[in-house]
């Protein structure tokens, strides 16, 4: 038993009062003679015994009354919390795309939702987090309110955050009893959040009834040619076999073609459309099928006429680089030293300074203004490369110390799989590979060296120095290497040309950095907005002399096509998909979970935990039978007087 008001005890002391008023005021006998002596002694006997157990029994009524009036005011309880705490509870519920599907009840979103609203407690005070907001200590009117306009979005909540918001809140309210209950699918993508240091939460796991789910995964251009190209999708089953799905392929809500397939158990498949040549192309391909999610059978693309990048380099001839740099994707242009065209310079994307003895102070200047304005730069020294003229290049370029030649043989042997240099190159990760060598090299000392490819000693063969600025630490020259001869030279250098310029993608992915290279002009005052029939928005940009660069992340949170817009002129389609993950059927085993974790409770729903939750917290008051049990004392007391006569 508990008490409000704890302090009133103490008026218990006083008890002693009445006490001792019946031990020191007792009723005095008065002796009266009479003629029978015997029948008197016997009388005066029993009368003194009587009035003494009527005075005890008086003071104990008293006593009762008073006990019972000081426990009522002091407002005992029964409760497993104590009173002067107030219950806050922190809500996560997930609002990600795969909540959106059918459970047992309905849509497992609104259901979990409408739960919530039916089991929570007036007098409670909760904190609301979902995917994209977080609403700190509510009440239930607000909470209701709240999880009402609650609507499934792309947007993914890292744990992490959930729980950083956890221990905040935990931190800010004092003298405050806290529980927190994380209402998720629980996909497979979470399995690394939870560690030891996890706070203590009630995991309440949400289910589809559906145990299979068809997705187009990703789509891709091939076998292109002067009448047509061919477009792939492929199609991810998850799940039993499924026989004559049809899928359908719009240009602009323009039927193209339809077909239908088959695909075994848990299988991947690709689905090919033949497709007449033409400049630019708004697609969408769709799956007719009901499944665990809805949101993936539409996957949207989009072909613009692709410009080419231009690429020129600086210095003696390569052969290697006009087979790189083909016609029918890059411009690509060689000129010496002695015939710059520095009027050109700012037009290029790419500038490759191919084994240079030297560098002019006037190409030194034009190369810094090249890269300062977004242009992308790959650095070759040459076996005989002035020391004094490199430095005096890269102390402009601020890129760091080029040092002094070393003549040692070097075998390349590491690569950084990692590098966005490589990224789709290499299917696996290889380490048995015919190692290049080089037989002499120019090392650099830099504070921001990116290495990208590495010599057996760990020291950098080709690396990063600066965004968009690549050195290559020695001269390519058959002479001097045989990286020429290397299956690596190819993507490198590739890859240089292509990661210059960010060229439109078939698609794009919401809630993730995209960033797009606009080739246009901008105005001292103009800017670039994305749009589509719906809304629009400003991206946010970085102006370069002849391109923009726009990078979208927070918008758009709808898939669909969306124009790229210059005042009303349209530069360029692009299109966005929500994210692959949220189409996974692998969820996270919570009991397996519970058992590596202490602080993880698994509950089988929402009002059970909301039940046992108001049950612990409710206050069972006893002041109403203190005060019955005084008003009883009084009535005894009463009756006593009135009909005990001693």
């Amino acid at each position: 038993m508990q008490f409000k008001n704890p302090e009133i005890l103490y008026f218990f002391a006083l008890l002693i009062i009445p006490i001792l008023v019946h031990l020191f005021q007792l009723q005095k006998f008065v002796k009266i003679p009479f003629t029978n002596v015997a029948f008197l002694q016997k009388l005066q006997q029993q009368t003194r015994k009587s009035s003494r157990i009527k005075k005890w029994l008086i003071l104990a009524t008293r006593l009762l009354l008073f006990s019972a009036i000081l426990l009522a005011f002091s407002q005992p309880y029964f409760s497993d919390k104590n009173i002067d705490k107030k219950q806050h509870t922190f809500i996560y519920l997930d609002n990600s795309l795969s909540t959106n599907t059918k459970g047992e009840k309905g849509n497992l979103l609104k259901i979990a939702s409408q739960e919530i609203i039916e089991s929570s407690n007036e007098k409670d005070v909760y904190s609301l987090q979902t995917n994209t907001n977080f609403y700190k200590d509510i009440s239930k009117n607000e909470l209701k309110n709240l999880l009402l306009k609650v609507e499934n979005t792309s947007k993914k909540i890292d744990l992490s955050t959930v729980f950083l918001k956890i221990d905040q809140q935990n931190k800010s309210n004092t003298n405050t009893l806290h529980k927190n209950i994380l209402i998720s699918d629980f996909q497979d993508t979470y399995k690394n959040k939870f560690t030891n240091v996890t706070p203590s939460f009630s995991a309440i796991k949400l289910e589809s009834s559906l145990k299979s789910n068809l997705s187009i995964d990703s789509v891709f251009v091939g076998n292109a040619n002067t009448t047509n190209f061919t477009v792939n999708a492929i199609i991810k089953n998850q799940g039993e076999e499924k026989n004559n799905t049809p899928i359908s392929i719009f240009n602009n809500e323009n039927l193209v073609s339809k077909q239908s397939f088959s695909i075994d158990k848990d299988a991947s498949k690709t689905i090919q459309f033949t497709i007449q040549n033409q400049d630019t192309f708004l697609g969408k391909i769709q799956l007719i099928f009901s499944d665990t999610f809805q949101f993936d059978n539409t996957y949207f693309f989009s072909i613009n006429k692709r410009k080419k990048a231009s690429v020129l380099a600086i210095g003696n001839e390569a052969d290697f680089l006009s087979k790189i740099y083909t016609e029918d994707e890059f411009n690509f242009s060689n000129s010496t030293i002695q015939n710059v065209n520095y009027n050109a310079i700012p037009k290029q994307q790419l500038i490759i300074l191919n084994s240079l003895e030297n560098i002019p102070e006037i190409l030194a200047q034009s190369l810094f203004d090249f890269s300062k304005n977004g242009g992308s730069l790959v650095i070759i020294p040459n076996e005989k490369s002035e020391v004094n003229s490199y430095n005096s290049f890269f102390n402009k370029m601020q890129i760091g110390q080029f040092q002094n030649k070393i003549i040692d043989t070097l075998k390349i042997t590491s690569i950084n799989y990692n590098h966005p240099l490589f990224k789709n190159v290499f299917s696996k990760k290889v380490n048995n590979f015919q190692y290049p060598s080089v037989y002499s090299l120019y090392p650099i000392s830099s504070k921001n060296n990116n290495t990208i490819i590495s010599f057996e000693n760990n020291t950098p063969f080709i690396s990063e120095l600066k965004n968009n600025i690549y050195y290559v630490s020695s001269s390519l020259a058959k002479t001097n290497s045989n990286f020429l001869n290397s299956p690596l030279i190819v993507p490198v250098f590739y890859n240089f040309g292509q990661l210059s310029f960010q060229f439109p993608q078939l698609s794009y992915r919401v809630d993730t950095e995209n960033k797009i290279g606009i080739e246009t002009q901008l105005g001292k005052d103009e800017i670039l907005t994305i749009a589509n029939n719906q809304n629009s928005f400003i991206p946010l940009q970085q102006t370069f002399q002849n391109n923009v660069v726009i990078t979208t992340k927070e918008q758009p949170l709808e898939a669909g096509i969306h124009a790229i817009l210059k005042q009303k002129d349209t530069l360029q389609n692009i299109a966005f998909n929500f994210p692959k993950e949220e189409s996974s059927l692998q969820y996270l085993d919570l009991n397996t979970l519970a058992e590596n974790n202490k602080n993880i409770e698994i509950s089988s729903s929402i009002p059970a935990t909301f039940d046992a939750l108001n049950k612990k917290n409710e206050v069972q008051w006893l002041w109403k039978w203190f005060l019955a049990l005084a008003i009883v004392s009084l009535l005894l007391e009463i009756l006593i007087l009135k009909f005990y006569k001693p």
